[in-house]
């Protein structure tokens, strides 16, 4: 069993499964719905081709397989942001708006990486969120490394952090692409739920699950002054048995990172499986390649990587170099 793997590999599948659709409309996704993996479409990828919500997350996996280093985060970035490093193909395909300018800050502009990310109210996508799972799960080993591991840990990395020091990490990590309050907060939110998961997935209900870490999240960040007019933005999905309640009509796949955790979420609670997770997600039409990769990594560390399904998994792009990743970074928190 490995979390890294689970959390990894749903993310990556979740995202393959939305690129051959991503920008299709909700109406036009219930004509035609997806229920497996498909070739072409809106990228002109082959099937199990993901996209640069995976590259990012792998870039910074593998980053942090050496500790925490900004500079080196953001040099991988660029690597795959203009010579296609950690891709699917070897040519990148995808990027955002505000994800693209932040890299041109740091590149061309030689602004400090922790100054690169957007700030304004407008540079508010997804695309801090969609990979921030790398150090949600590097900043809490224990609840990632089986007891042999932890077991086996050095004092140092044995020492836990305090809950300022890992949201700062999370922040930062955020910061380098996507540094408004609001993107800041919607990374926190998805790792406190990380976290419980982590906990709780072999002795908890799922609902239950999130709902008490969307608590710990909102307790959180109640306790930051900074983030009073932030937290009002998150409070439609704060009650989580509500927001599972409600219609599809009222869920949106959008780019903008509150609607995307939003139903990620929303796809997790109402659903009862990993392949019935993502393709609900995707099937929400419009970013459905960052909505299912955030959905599929929550479900991918609720389920495990042995719920995705063989054929999916199969077709998924460079899966055995993904695989020695995830068990390089899972060596390297030990």
């Amino acid at each position: 069993m490995s979390r890294v793997k689970d959390g990894i590999l749903g993310l990556v599948v979740g995202d393959a499964l939305g690129v051959p659709v991503e920008f299709n409309s909700k109406e036009k996704m219930k004509k035609n719905p997806v229920v497996g993996m498909r070739e072409y479409g809106t990228h002109n990828q082959p099937a199990g081709t993901w996209s640069d919500d995976s590259s990012m997350t792998l870039a910074l996996m593998d980053s942090l397989c050496g500790g925490v280093n900004y500079y080196d985060m953001m040099e991988r970035f660029c690597a795959w942001a203009w010579e296609g490093f950690y891709t699917a193909t070897g040519k990148r395909f995808d990027i955002g708006n505000t994800t693209a300018k932040a890299l041109l800050n740091y590149k061309e502009r030689k602004y400090e990486p922790l100054e690169c990310g957007g700030v304004r109210e407008g540079e508010n996508g997804n695309g801090s969120l969609m990979r921030i799972l790398p150090i949600v799960l590097y900043a809490a080993p224990e609840k990632v490394l089986s007891e042999e591991k932890r077991a086996a840990q050095s004092a140092e990395k044995a020492t836990s952090l305090s809950m300022d020091e890992k949201m700062e990490l999370i922040h930062n990590v955020s910061s380098l692409t996507h540094a408004h309050r609001r993107s800041l907060m919607g990374c926190g939110i998805y790792a406190h739920i990380v976290w419980k998961i982590l906990d709780r997935r072999e002795s908890g209900e799922l609902l239950d699950t999130v709902q008490e870490g969307m608590d710990a999240a909102f307790a959180y960040y109640g306790e930051k002054k900074e983030f009073e007019g932030t937290a009002k933005i998150y409070q439609k999905m704060q009650d989580v048995r509500t927001l599972a309640d409600r219609g599809e009509e009222e869920i949106w796949g959008a780019g903008y990172v509150v609607a995307t955790l939003e139903a990620a979420l929303w796809s997790l609670v109402t659903t009862t499986s990993y392949q019935e997770c993502v393709l609900k997600a995707v099937n929400l039409g419009n970013d459905t390649d960052t909505v299912a990769a955030v959905a599929g990594s929550l479900a991918g560390l609720w389920y495990g990587m042995e719920q995705i399904p063989d054929e999916w998994m199969e077709v998924t792009a460079r899966r055995k170099w993904i695989l020695g990743l995830c068990e390089k970074f899972e060596n390297s928190l030990a």
